[in-house]
């Protein structure tokens, strides 16, 4: 069947573009399982996708076939900002609302939709994609690779929780968060700046944020609420916001929406708070950083659990020597690298030279010392993943010297950490 691939143009109202609007709009949210998008859900939408300037890609049967109309097969989303990769913040293609038709699965039309995106992306100069995964298996055949993860985080907040002679020199204060975006804001721009592996937030965190529209209930939240922490110097250096989640027998729960902390002890100051909210005994998490000190700041270590740690971030690097030199190593050294790309975007060997934190990487006809596919580069990128243990999973490959070597320059101590979804 001959699929027409196209675009949508987000600021033409005639009355075809908008039903091919409102068309790819109930293709998504069925690819999703989420309820049909009425016009207020649309109008936020919208609103946020023209601000991020995306550009919204689909595959429509052609007219006369049966099913054919304004309702796409299969849709696909892509928009820029930036992701920190611990020594720049780099542009960035971000990937989103991924979907094919049940009937039309297998039909190469992601494919085609995916590999278009990332040639434009080349094009522009863009050296990294990313995407958040909602199926772990698809996308590392297209070179991504899982490169931050995330832990659930359950607190139990009744008599049990306490911190260990934990000391604040400041202070927390309620928020109201329609009136705080610009405060919610400033601290995340902070934190993206400072956090190897974040990504800038789409349009549509003001909306979330703000409590003005929450898209999986789509309607406006109403329960959301907030509170900054300031340091002894009353800059406000954290935030948290959440909402009470209900009850569950004799628990009484919390769900964190987002909480970011510029220090650790705006981080502990939070969750001290949290701890001791009233008709409350129970807060989860589902994005905690994946080396959370919580558990070893309270009096019973027991009070926390930690139900899931799983990948969130899937990185593809388009322009190795653009992205590696973005990044920190651990290590003086130099190696040679092959990365094997089926789209070969990245393909290549690389001569990459370490010294002091930085490196150097130019191509070179040099034999490889080292070589890892895409999907590989990609998990290895930010650190989220050690050299070491993708040797062990036979994902790198090489001498054993060479692969010491090069662990010893890209593996990181510290993993990276990633607040946005998308």
């Amino acid at each position: 069947m001959d699929y027409e691939f196209a675009r949508l143009d987000l600021v033409d109202e005639s009355d075809e573009a908008v039903a091919r609007r409102q068309g790819f709009l109930q293709a998504v949210v069925r690819g999703f399982h989420e309820g049909r998008a009425d016009e207020d859900f649309e109008k936020h939408w919208l609103a946020t996708s023209r601000a991020d300037q995306a550009v919204c890609s689909g595959a429509w049967l052609p007219p006369g076939e049966f099913g054919a109309g304004a309702v796409p097969v299969a849709t696909f989303t892509s928009f820029d900002k930036t992701l920190n990769a611990g020594l720049e913040l780099l542009p960035l293609r971000m990937i989103t609302a991924v979907t094919t038709s049940p009937a039309h699965r297998r039909r190469g039309l992601i494919r085609r939709l995916m590999e278009d995106d990332l040639a434009d992306a080349v094009a522009q100069g863009i050296p990294v994609a990313a995407l958040t995964a909602s199926e772990a298996t698809i996308y590392g055949r297209w070179g991504f690779g899982a490169a931050t993860f995330a832990q659930k985080v359950e607190v139990d907040t009744g008599p049990r929780f306490g911190l260990r002679a934990f000391t604040d020199p400041g202070r927390v204060e309620l928020i109201e968060p329609p009136e705080s975006w610009s405060l919610v804001k400033g601290v995340f721009e902070q934190f993206h700046a400072q956090t190897r592996g974040s990504v800038a937030w789409p349009s549509q965190y003001e909306q979330i944020l703000t409590g003005a529209y929450d898209f999986d209930a789509a309607a406006p939240d109403k329960l959301l609420r907030g509170v900054v922490h300031l340091d002894a110097e009353g800059t406000v250096d954290g935030v948290v916001l959440y909402k009470y989640d209900g009850e569950d027998g004799a628990k009484r729960k919390v769900r964190v929406v987002e909480m970011m902390a510029l220090s650790t002890t705006a981080t502990l100051a939070l969750w001290d708070f949290l701890g001791h909210l009233d008709l409350v005994n129970h807060v989860t998490f589902s994005l905690a950083h994946p080396d959370d000190p919580l558990r070893w700041a309270l009096t019973d270590i027991n009070s926390v659990s930690y139900t899931a740690l799983q990948e969130f971030l899937w990185i593809r690097v388009l322009d190795v020597p653009r992205a590696l030199v973005a990044r920190p190593w651990a290590a003086d050294g130099d190696v040679v690298l092959e990365v094997v790309d089926d789209q070969r975007h990245a393909a290549g060997h690389y001569r990459v030279v370490t010294r002091g934190g930085r490196a150097v990487v130019e191509r070179t006809e040099d034999a490889p010392e080292v070589r890892v596919t895409a999907e590989t580069l990609g998990s290895l990128y930010l650190g989220g993943a050690h050299v070491t243990t993708l040797r062990r999973a036979g994902r790198v490959d090489g001498t054993d010297v060479a692969v010491a070597r090069f662990a010893a320059m890209a593996d990181l101590a510290v993993p990276p950490y990633n607040l946005t979804g998308f």
